[in-house]
């Protein structure tokens, strides 16, 4: 798979294509070269181990909305059996950004689902750029009740920029959708993990987001706001999105500082899109790990224990 590069990667390619095109001039020729190809494989090394262990926190956005990174059906695919997806709201309809239903991990049912974004036009018009509706929280909502009466685990994928803000959105009421399952989502006696997996962008991302445990990937990121809408506010202008993703502490490491988050999943160097199965094993992996440990509790630990958890975000001790 071509890996379309970031700005900041385009000397590492550069690098890469020269190298490239040494090795093709010289293939099947004993005139010495192996000593200047030696020298570019450690420039390039060197260069890439620079670039991605000093991201900026603007950078790692960047790379989380990289369109060839594994969405949520991606990570379905690979870390789940049988999946059988359910479909609408009960209400108004079915919304595609928010897919979802039941499946198997590692044997055990559970339900999972989360938000999907598309990779060209025609499938993001589809997946409404990952921005679901009011009926895509009610859908989620409904899995969440079918999994809390069936006593099975949920696991949800946050990658939005934000709940859809268009008219019909408001007119279907989308901050009471979410605004309940924020409420309904403390209620619910069974293990909840959310993993954020790119984009974890205001209340949309919230929407689905009160977990138990809540994982982000390395190069994601979780706020309140995006960083242009931030530098829109504060500083008039969204040339200053670099300048205000900074200020918003806004990264894995800063969130997991503050007790935002339970753990960071490492990624593949460069980024998930360079390494879809590495990832998708990681996250495997770390899903595991969190509902063995959360199944150890019953319904009323789970509530209290994830009662407390969101209620000290915000305390601050001198």
């Amino acid at each position: 798979m071509q890996i379309e590069p970031l700005e900041f990667e385009k000397p590492i390619v550069e690098l890469e294509k020269q190298l490239a095109e040494l090795k093709d001039q010289t293939a099947g020729q004993d005139i010495g070269a192996e000593k200047e190809i030696g020298k570019i494989e450690e420039k390039i090394s060197k260069m890439k181990y620079d670039v991605y262990q000093g991201l900026t926190p603007w950078q790692r956005v960047q790379i989380a909305r990289h369109t060839q990174r594994p969405f949520t059906l991606d990570y379905i695919d690979q870390c789940f059996d049988d999946f059988m997806e359910l479909h609408g709201d009960r209400h108004v309809g079915d919304d595609d950004a928010m897919p979802g239903g039941f499946a198997r991990l590692e044997g055990r049912r559970c339900v999972v689902l989360g938000h999907q974004k598309g990779r060209d036009t025609k499938e993001n018009l589809l997946r409404n750029f990952g921005s679901a509706h009011p009926e895509g929280y009610r859908k989620a909502l409904r899995l969440m009740r079918l999994a809390d009466k069936f006593g099975k685990p949920v696991v949800t994928f946050i990658d939005t920029p934000g709940a859809y803000p268009g008219i019909g959105a408001e007119e279907r009421n989308i901050a009471e959708a979410i605004a309940f399952n924020l409420r309904e989502m403390m209620r619910i006696k069974i293990p909840i993990v959310a993993v954020v997996i790119g984009e974890g962008g205001s209340g949309g991302a919230l929407g689905i987001g009160m977990a138990d445990r809540v994982l982000m990937l390395e190069n994601s990121y979780y706020s309140v706001i995006s960083p242009e809408g931030c530098a829109a506010i504060l500083w008039k202008d969204r040339k200053y999105a670099e300048d205000a993703a900074t200020a918003m502490k806004l990264t894995a490491k800063d969130l997991k500082g503050m007790n935002v988050i339970d753990e960071i999943i490492p990624e593949p160097l460069g980024g998930a899109h360079h390494d879809h199965i590495a990832i998708s094993r990681s996250v495997k992996t770390a899903l595991i790990k969190h509902l063995s440990e959360l199944r150890e509790l019953d319904g009323d630990e789970l509530l209290e224990q994830r009662y407390e958890k969101f209620r000290k975000f915000g305390e601050f001790r001198g």
